[in-house]
This record gives C-alpha cells, structure tokens and sequence, in this order.
C-alpha cells in the first residue's frame, strides 16, 4: 500500500492547483457569500472542473471513469482547502456516485451514473435528521411500502448541496404496508427527484455560506426501481461516508497548510518592540507544535487515502482517525492563527476570518473529533 501519488495523480494535483489559483482564488469565495448565491459555489467553475476531469477522477474506466484513484482525488480536495473553493464535487461525486456504484443494480447505475461523470445531474445526499450522528440506526425518516413503490416521509438537515440538485438520495427506515419496520430489509436508500409533490428544499446559511438545506418529504411516492438495489444498504452507506471523511481531511489539510503559512510569512514581517515577532522564542514554540500537528496529520490522511484504493478492510479505522485529527486541528490550529495575527485576525476584511469559519463547518461535517473518536473506540472494540 504506497502512500506516494503515481505521475498521473501528481499531474491531476498539479493541474488542479494552476487551475484554482488562476480560477478560484478567496476573493470568489468573498463575491459568492456578499451575493448570497442560492447555489454557493460559480456554475462555470463547476463546468470548468467538471472539463478537467475530476468527477470521473475515482470512477472505473468500464464506467467512463479515468481511475486516477482516490490518492490523486485527494490531491485535488487539498487544493480545494487551500484555495477556499466551492464546488460540489464531494456531495454528487463521492456520496452520490459512490452510493450508485455500491448500491445500485446496472439499470441504476446505466440511468444516473453518465449525468454524475459529466456533472450535468447533481446528487445530493440526505442523511441527518434534526441529532442526527451519521448512523443507520438513528435514522428516523419513513419509508412506507405502497402497491408498485414507496412512500417517503420525513425531515432531513444540513444536506450538503442540496439546493439545485437533481436528484437526492435519501436515507429511510423502511416499514410494511402497516407502518410497522419491515425486519428484511431495514434501511434504504431511495433516489427522488428534488422536484416531487411533497419535496421541500429550505435553504440553510452555515458560518461558510455554502449550499446546505432542509429537506422535508411529506407523502412523496416513488416507484420501486428508485430504491437503490443493495442488500445491504448501511454498509453501502457506511463505506461512501468513509470516503468522504476522508475527503474532508484532504480539504482541511489544505486548507490549514494554508494558514499556517499564511500566519508563517506575518510573523516574519510584523514588526513590535522595534523587532519581527517571529522573533520571540515562544512564538517559535507554538508554531512548531502546529507544524508538527500538520505533518501528523498529513500521514494519516495519506494513509487513508492509500487505504480507499487498496480495498484495506482497516479503512474504516483509518477515515476516523484521518477525521479526527483533522476536526481537531481545524480548531486549535485556526485558534493560533487568530491570535498570532493580533487585531487582525478576527476582522472580516482579513482572509483569515474565511478560512477559520470553512474550518468550522468542516470540523463538524460527517461527525467531529469526539465522535470519531468514540468511533475508532468501538471499532476497536472498546
């Protein structure tokens, strides 16, 4: 299991980092949250990335992927971090996509995997319910047997995306005609038209300003061949989450290097008491404990992401620890920048305040520190 990027996945990182410093540099990010774009992110990025290949970067060459791997995906996700882009490439590619290739039949997979690759049919995920954890046990929305289908009712929160996608992909508790839990198949997922009787999307603005919504189903039928054809739909689910943990630490490794050298280069031209701060022996401690915290942290989003592409039964173990690490980093080491920066640090006109705000949303996205955490203890067997 190598942990270095091969030459395509180096071209893939070295691309995508010409390709955002010269198309989506923080000043986008800025227009888009003072515009309030109901999309949150530049539809011709969008298609600019899509161009590049990138959401057919994981996906196998039988299905009009390129197979780059997971290793050069995350190359991409890291420059993502650094440059504070929005793209909704996470939530239709690696949830979407991914739950379509693990749970989907090869009609499913005939009908939506083409607009997924050629990003013109965005997936969306709808996981957590109002204390959602991201677990199959605690979901709560219906899925009703009905003659020829299913009838869906329930709440979903904070789905990533969600407003303007096509299609989203709903995770339910599934009952017999009855109402009661139906014991042979448990858990569903259930692919709806975001424009179905019954479907309503209400946006959520988070610190980011990204594209989250509520997402309520009240009645909303759909056919039989929209449940997605896996029998076990939890484990399905369970690895696409993985993947996408994983994911989220690539993005906030990025984007805390970013940081930290940003607050680097301020200490070595902020000058108090008639000499550079960066001067100052305890300033120096702090920011080596943090360089040492990234380089820790950068081993095990590698070694996740090494895990994904070589099918390791420990991936699991290794996305949480990846998660962890990174959900907590994206707190103390934001914290020490904010301070290091003085005044500055916390005025809006400064970039920093963007980055740390994207920072919080990511520490709790898919499960935060403690969470994963307890995780890791669980599977561990603790």
């Amino acid at each position: 299991m190598t942990m270095l990027l091969n030459e395509e996945q180096g071209m893939l990182r070295d691309s995508a980092r010409e390709f955002l410093q010269a198309q989506s540099p923080v000043a986008l990010q800025r227009r888009l949250r003072d515009e309030r774009v109901a999309l949150g992110f530049d539809a011709a990025l969008w298609r600019q990335a899509v161009d590049l290949g990138w959401t057919a970067a994981v996906f196998p060459e039988a299905q009009g992927g390129l197979a780059a791997g997971y290793a050069g995906l995350g190359a991409v996700f890291e420059q993502i971090g650094r440059q504070l882009a929005a793209l909704p490439l996470l939530s239709s590619v690696v949830l979407g996509g991914e739950l379509l290739l693990a749970a989907g039949d090869a009609a499913q997979q005939q009908r939506w995997l083409p607009g997924v690759l050629d990003g013109g049919a965005r997936f969306a995920l709808a996981l957590d319910e109002q204390r959602g954890r991201h677990a199959p046990h605690e979901i709560h929305c219906a899925a009703r047997r009905e003659a020829g289908g299913w009838v869906l009712d329930g709440d979903k929160w904070f789905v990533a995306d969600g407003i303007g996608a096509r299609w989203l992909i709903v995770a339910a508790r599934e009952q017999d005609e009855d109402g009661g839990a139906d014991q042979g198949l448990g858990l569903g997922l259930f692919v709806v038209d975001a424009e179905s009787p019954g479907v309503a999307l209400t946006p959520l603005r988070l610190a980011d300003s990204r594209n989250h919504a509520r997402v309520q189903l009240a009645g909303v039928r759909v056919a039989e061949g929209m449940c997605l054809a896996a029998a076990d739909a939890a484990t399905a689910l369970d690895a696409a989450l993985d993947r996408a943990r994983v994911l989220l630490a690539a993005e906030s490794l990025g984007l805390l290097r970013q940081v930290f050298e940003g607050t680097v280069a301020y200490l070595k031209e902020r000058v108090q008491f008639d000499v550079v701060i960066g001067s100052f022996q305890a300033l120096q401690h702090r920011v080596a404990r943090l360089f040492a915290e990234l380089e820790l942290l950068e081993s095990a989003v590698r070694g996740a992401l090494a895990a994904i592409d070589a099918g390791s039964p420990e991936l699991p173990l290794l996305a949480s620890l990846a998660k962890a690490r990174a959900s907590d980093l994206c707190e103390k080491l934001c914290n020490e920048a904010i301070q290091l920066h003085g005044g500055i640090g916390v005025t809006d006109e400064f970039d920093l305040g963007l980055f740390v705000k994207r920072a919080r949303v990511l520490q709790h996205t898919l499960g935060d520190g403690h969470f994963h955490r307890d995780r890791y203890a669980r599977l561990k067997g603790f």
